[in-house]
């Protein structure tokens, strides 16, 4: 229901932040975000611990999770500004470590990955991510966004075949819609784990994306090669 309605009043949802008194860097918010992504504008880092990352994060983001010996700021460039992704005492900390390495132009993103989902903004995941999925969640829909010749030379097990060259623009159209019909995607439980993959990150994105406008609220795509699933996720 939450999720439904952050959908129904995205426009405003979006520009939200949670104001939270006496901070010491600026809050953005989930349109800033998604601008800063778009234009490529800022570092965008992520300080959960890998595996939280491993399974889903802003497409882009770079994670920070602490290690011993290595200050964050070692990872980020002097030029860019830096947007934080993470709420809670970890971001506190790891924001203040940058401030005090030098970066002056240091913002958080606090509404965390949900609220993200939830407002339509897409996620990646990484292999070590899929792999868990593939091995411990039968419940999770693998959507193979490759041409329906290459789905049938070989896929992953019980993967769903949608082509995005057969997607059109907008909403309810073309190939998804016959796939909400068909039952290639879950139109029973608009939360379950969709993980998209295909021949490179482009087809799979674009996948990603139009199964996101349907509002499905738990889509992430792979941004690498099909050959490195065929060859992992058995």
């Amino acid at each position: 229901m939450a999720a439904s309605a952050a959908h129904a009043q995205a426009p405003g949802i979006d520009q939200a932040t949670l104001e939270e008194p006496n901070q010491k860097m600026r809050e953005v918010s989930t349109a800033e975000l998604k601008r800063t992504l778009a234009n490529k504008t800022a570092v965008v880092l992520d300080a959960r611990p890998y595996r939280e990352f491993a399974m889903s994060h802003v497409p882009g983001a770079q994670n920070v999770a602490p290690k011993p010996g290595i200050a964050i700021s070692m990872y980020v460039s002097d030029v860019k500004e830096v947007e934080r992704l993470v709420d809670g005492d970890k971001s506190k900390r790891l924001s203040e470590e940058l401030l005090a390495a030098g970066f002056m132009n240091v913002r958080r993103y606090q509404l965390g990955i949900p609220v993200w989902r939830a407002l339509g903004g897409l996620t990646e995941i990484e292999l070590e991510g899929v792999q868990h999925v593939f091995q411990s969640d039968r419940t999770a829909v693998f959507l193979d966004a490759r041409s329906a010749e290459e789905f049938r030379a070989g896929t992953l097990s019980g993967a769903r075949n949608i082509p995005q060259s057969a997607v059109e623009p907008g909403k309810d159209v073309g190939e998804v819609r016959k796939a909400k019909d068909d039952g290639r995607l879950p139109m029973e439980d608009h939360n379950t784990r969709i993980i998209v993959f295909g021949r490179d990150a482009i087809q799979a994105r674009g996948l990603a994306e139009a199964i996101a406008r349907e509002a499905f609220h738990n889509v992430a795509y792979f941004p690498g090669p099909f050959d490195a699933l065929r060859t992992t996720a058995k």
